[in-house]
């Protein structure tokens, strides 16, 4: 059983959960968890001294109930057959967890809409403060270019990921084999 996790963070409505559903059409066997489906609830929210609530903090987060639904998927994943090159079959799933403070932890539409000046004043600030908290991470992180298309990026990322696939793929295969 073999699993792939692939992480995808960035600004609060900048474009991480179509990137995910469109991955998602074109890879197989792939599930998504979003960091959105763990806010707690409104009345546990904080708000800052112009009474915004601050959902763009770990804080508004239930960290712990969306880890536990990564384990979860960790320890049963949806597997497919996927044909190597050699003819026989090995099972593969594929993890997206998207959300905006996704490495800071280990179009979407808002209704009613944000408070003028929230985005502005709040949401973009804190994007750059916790952007700042992952720069010194040594993971492999891939920075995208956000001004270019959606369909850009999809290229950009579904290529990257075949790439990275196929090359695990290929450290699998017997040390007589060479990979390109």
């Amino acid at each position: 059983m073999k699993t792939f996790v692939i992480g995808i963070s960035g600004v609060t409505n900048g474009g991480k959960t179509t990137l995910a559903k469109n991955l998602q059409k074109h890879l197989p066997n792939c599930s998504i968890i979003s960091q959105d489906d763990f806010f707690k609830p409104e009345s546990e929210i904080e708000k800052d001294k112009n009474g915004f609530l601050q959902y763009d903090v770990l804080e508004a987060l239930n960290m712990e109930k969306m880890m536990s639904a990564i384990s979860c998927w960790m320890d049963s994943p949806r597997h497919s057959l996927v044909s190597t090159d050699r003819g026989s079959s090995e099972e593969t799933s594929i993890l997206i967890i998207e959300g905006f403070l996704l490495f800071n932890y280990n179009t979407r539409v808002y209704e009613p809409p944000d408070t003028p000046g929230y985005f502005d004043g709040h949401v973009w600030p804190m994007y750059l403060k916790h952007r700042r908290e992952i720069e010194d991470i040594t993971w492999d992180i891939i920075y995208l270019d956000g001004t270019k298309s959606e369909e850009d990026l999809f290229s950009q990322v579904y290529e990257d990921l075949i790439q990275e696939l196929a090359k695990q793929k290929c450290t699998q295969v017997e040390a007589s084999k060479v990979c390109k």
